[in-house]
C-alpha cells in the first residue's frame, strides 16, 4: 500500500486536514465526484420531499443535477404557482408618519397641512422661476412699454364728463363680475392677475380704461 502521509496532517486538537497541493489535485476531480453523487443526492431529496407532512401541489421536485426529470419538475412548479392565491395588496400608509390611510389618499389628515405647505412652497418657487425667464421678462417689458405709450397718448379731455370715479364705482364695478377675466385682460391689454383685481374691485384702473369697461358691461 502506498504511503500518502504527505497529503494529510493532524492538528493539535486531533482534526485531520488535507495539504494544499493534494487539495488542488483533488479539486480537479470535483466534476467526476459531482456526476457520481448527483443521482444519490436527488434520490435522497425526492424521498424527503415525498415523506413531508404538509401536502403540496408539486408532486415531483426538479432534478437540476442530473436533469433527468427537468421538464416534469418545471411544469409542476408552474402549476403550483398558478394555483397560488394572488398576494394581497399592501396597506396604504402615510409617507410622513406611517399611519394607515385610504387607498386613494397620499397622506393622513394630520400630515395634510404639512404636505400642502410643502407643495405650495414648491409651486411658488417654480412660479418665481417661470416669471423671471428671458421670455417672461421680454413680455413684461413689452407690456410696460405699451402701457406707457398708451398713457402718454391718452388725453383726459377724451373722457366724458359724466364718467367719473363715482360713476365707475356705482354703475360699472357691480357689473364687472359678469365679464370674464380673460376678456378684461385682452381688451385692456393687461395681465390676468391685474384683470382679476379690476374685476374684483380691489384695483381701480386708470381712467383711460373706464369707457372701455363701461362698454363691456352694457
Amino acid at each position: 500500500m502506498t504511503d500518502h502521509r504527505d497529503r494529510f496532517f493532524e492538528q493539535s486538537n486531533g482534526n485531520c486536514r488535507l495539504m494544499g497541493e493534494f487539495v488542488a489535485r483533488l479539486s480537479e476531480t470535483a466534476p467526476l465526484w459531482r456526476k457520481a453523487i448527483a443521482p444519490i443526492a436527488e434520490k435522497a431529496a425526492s424521498m424527503f420531499w415525498k415523506s413531508r407532512a404538509k401536502p403540496s401541489a408539486v408532486r415531483q421536485i426538479a432534478t437540476r443535477l442530473t436533469q433527468t426529470s427537468r421538464s416534469k419538475g418545471r411544469d409542476a412548479y408552474r402549476k403550483a404557482l398558478a394555483l397560488q392565491a394572488p398576494p394581497e395588496p399592501l396597506e396604504n400608509r402615510c409617507s410622513l408618519c406611517g399611519e394607515p390611510i385610504r387607498k386613494d389618499a397620499q397622506c393622513c389628515a394630520g400630515c395634510a397641512p404639512l404636505v400642502s405647505r410643502a407643495r405650495l412652497l414648491q409651486v411658488s418657487k417654480l412660479g418665481r422661476i417661470a416669471t423671471h425667464t428671458p421670455t417672461a421678462e421680454a413680455r413684461r417689458s413689452a407690456t410696460q412699454l405699451r402701457q406707457v405709450a398708451a398713457l402718454k397718448k391718452w388725453n383726459p379731455s377724451d373722457l366724458p364728463g359724466w364718467l367719473d370715479r363715482d360713476f365707475y364705482r356705482r354703475r360699472i364695478l357691480p357689473k364687472l363680475p359678469g365679464v370674464t377675466i380673460k376678456k378684461i385682460g385682452l381688451t385692456l391689454h393687461v395681465s390676468r392677475p391685474y384683470a382679476a383685481m379690476i374685476r374684483k374691485g380691489t384695483q381701480i384702473p386708470h381712467p383711460r380704461h373706464w369707457l372701455v369697461l363701461a362698454q363691456l358691461t352694457q
